[in-house]
């Protein structure tokens, strides 16, 4: 037989899955497995990510079993229900072997109580080391592989679904795990930059601090377990960007994702607080939930909505508000990856997060200097930049504004059929731009000394 390609899970899937067919037909029938395992688990370490993930984790038999479990609706949806009607002497329920079924697809889908029958049977200390699988303290819970759903009131603990998350399923099937789609229950977008960091004009002390937080980015999993120092230290880091709009906070987000591989997801704080009690808690649960051990950078963009500074209590809203920012300060301190916070000003951020950042970056209104690297790395290749950019960079814009104002320029050039920008373009795009924030046009280039 053909083996699949080196690339696919398909190889380990399938032999995986024939344990699992000899596994429900020996407990149906009341065979007793052998103390060492007559049934091992087996693997093909032929570089597939499944595969890889098997040899790095070296799952014993129970965990092995529970994995292929709550892989088999996503993969094979009819083989439970097939080896159980199968194998079965009797008709009608079988209670032992749990599950419950789909209302949609009529699926089997095991329960906490199927694992128990496979892997204890009528075995207690078998029984009670299957629910110990489930416990908060467990590396599937830890690592948001899969749990038991809860069980109802009143009902047997072991009889909840045993739900795998989304991006598991498509990492061990895969290989991957897919970006989830932007929606309530994950409210971000990932956003990335075509720039690179010759691209980024900041401060020299500036550079160096965001240097610093590319180095965490880079080697923060040697630091936690090549050196043990995961015991030691907090999950994760804790950044603050402040600084006026248009000084590179997010393009240094974006960029830093670019230079390490790793995602970059903007978080859209209007579909997270939500003016309903526990709304805002929920959001915020999905979110850090979809993105535990994904290695993807989460950036909070004016974040003063969600970090701001925490209001006395004068009715029940104001009570809720300060449990919502209590429990986002929770999950930011558990996120075990890069967690950037964007303001405008420092002294908007409760005082409660500020002690927790692991850096604080201020991000300066450039100054002539920045401003005219700027200018020459933006203006386009065929405008005179020199001239240009050394007039223009006497007006105080940050970089943002200076991408907006050749924009304006350029089009302006073009629709006159011209193919360089003039001085003429480029100050009735100051001037557009300026009065958009408010603030009145002086040309600076016609008063005395100019």
């Amino acid at each position: 037989m053909n083996q699949p390609a080196p690339c696919s899970n398909a190889a380990n899937l399938d032999a995986a899955f024939d344990v699992l067919v000899r596994l429900i037909r020996a407990r149906i029938k009341g065979e007793e497995l052998a103390p060492d395992g007559e049934l091992r688990l087996t693997f093909f370490d032929d570089g597939s990510p499944l595969g890889t993930f098997i040899r790095d984790r070296q799952p014993p038999f129970d965990e092995y079993v529970l994995l292929l479990l709550a892989l088999a609706p996503h993969v094979r949806p009819t083989l439970l229900d097939n080896e159980i009607r199968t194998a079965l002497a009797r008709e009608g329920d079988f209670p032992e072997i749990g599950g419950v079924r789909d209302e949609a697809s009529r699926t089997f889908l095991p329960t906490g109580e199927t694992a128990a029958f496979l892997l204890a049977g009528d075995n207690l200390d078998g029984r009670f080391e299957v629910q110990q699988l489930f416990s908060p303290e467990h590396w599937f819970a830890r690592e948001g592989v899969l749990l038991l759903e809860e069980a109802r009131d009143g009902a047997p603990i072991l009889s909840g679904r045993i739900v795998m998350a989304r991006d598991w399923v498509e990492r061990l099937t895969l290989g991957t795990a897919q970006a989830p789609a932007f929606g309530a229950g994950f409210p971000a977008r990932r956003i990335g930059t075509a720039l690179d960091w010759d691209d980024l004009i900041l401060e020299t002390e500036v550079q160096q601090r965001i240097a610093e937080l590319e180095q965490w980015v880079r080697h923060h999993r040697t630091l936690m377990h090549d050196w043990g120092m995961a015991g030691r230290l907090r999950p994760g880091y804790r950044v603050l960007f402040h600084g006026p709009p248009g000084t590179g906070k997010t393009l240094t987000a974006t960029l830093l994702g670019k230079a390490t591989g790793r995602e970059v997801y903007r978080v859209d704080l209007s579909s997270v607080v939500s003016k309903y009690i526990g709304e805002t808690e929920k959001n915020l649960a999905a979110l850090f939930d979809q993105a535990r051990n994904r290695e993807w950078i989460l950036f909070f963009d004016e974040a003063d909505a969600l970090f701001g500074k925490r209001t006395s209590v004068k009715d029940a809203h104001d009570r809720y508000a300060n449990q919502e920012i209590s429990y986002l300060l929770q999950r930011v301190e558990e996120f075990d990856g890069l967690v950037i916070l964007a303001s405008n000003f420092r002294a908007n951020i409760d005082e409660a997060f500020l002690r927790r950042f692991n850096a604080i970056i201020r991000f300066p209104f450039p100054a002539v200097d920045e401003r005219l690297a700027i200018w020459n790395r933006t203006l386009p290749a065929q405008t005179d930049r020199e001239c240009l950019a050394g007039q223009l960079a006497r007006f105080e814009l940050s970089g943002g504004n200076i991408v907006n104002v050749v924009q304006f320029a350029a089009l302006a050039t073009i629709a006159k059929g011209r193919n360089a920008i003039h001085l003429d373009e480029a100050l009735l795009g100051i001037q557009r731009e300026l009065e958009k924030e408010g603030k009145v046009f002086r040309n600076l280039l016609e008063e005395p000394g100019a």
